[in-house]
C-alpha cells in the first residue's frame, strides 16, 4: 500500500470500539493521524476553529467515522450542522456513518446526506475497514 490517509477522524462516545479501531488503525498503519472525539459537538468546534483560525486544511481529517448515537449532539445533528460548513472547506473529507443500529430507516437517512460515502454497521470488518483506507488513501 503506498499512500496513507494522513488524517482520520472518529466521533464516537463507545470507548472500546474507539480503541479497537484506534488499534487497528495504528497496527495497520492506516493513517498517519487519528482524530478522536466523543461527541458531534466537540468535532464540530474543532473543524470550525481551524476554519476560522488555520490556514491549514490539512488539519482537517480526510476521512470521518460518525457515530450516529452519542451524548450532547448526536450523529444526525452533527450532519445537519457539517453541512453548512462543508462548502467552506477546500478539502474533500470522506465521511462515513457508523452504527449498531440496522434500522432501515436510520441507513435511508443517512444516505439521504449527499455527503455521506456509505453506512457501516458495527462492528466493522477489518478487511472493509482497510479497503476503506486505501479508497480514501488513492
Amino acid at each position: 500500500m503506498g499512500q496513507k490517509v494522513e488524517l482520520a477522524c472518529i466521533i464516537d462516545d463507545d470507548k472500546i470500539y474507539v480503541n479497537l479501531v484506534k488499534k487497528i488503525i495504528e497496527i495497520k498503519k492506516l493513517s498517519e493521524n487519528l482524530l478522536i472525539y466523543k461527541n458531534g459537538k466537540e468535532a464540530l468546534d474543532y473543524f470550525k476553529y481551524i476554519m476560522e483560525t488555520a490556514t491549514e486544511e490539512d488539519k482537517l481529517p480526510d476521512i470521518i467515522f460518525l457515530d450516529l448515537n452519542m451524548p450532547v449532539m448526536d450523529g444526525w445533528e452533527f450532519l445537519n450542522e457539517f453541512i453548512k460548513i462543508k462548502n467552506n472547506l477546500n478539502k474533500k473529507i470522506t465521511l462515513y456513518v457508523v452504527s449498531s443500529s440496522i434500522d432501515p430507516r436510520d441507513l435511508e437517512r443517512a444516505k439521504s446526506f449527499n455527503m455521506v460515502t456509505d453506512y457501516l454497521i458495527k462492528p466493522i470488518e477489518l478487511k472493509k475497514f482497510e479497503k476503506i483506507f486505501e479508497k480514501t488513501a488513492a
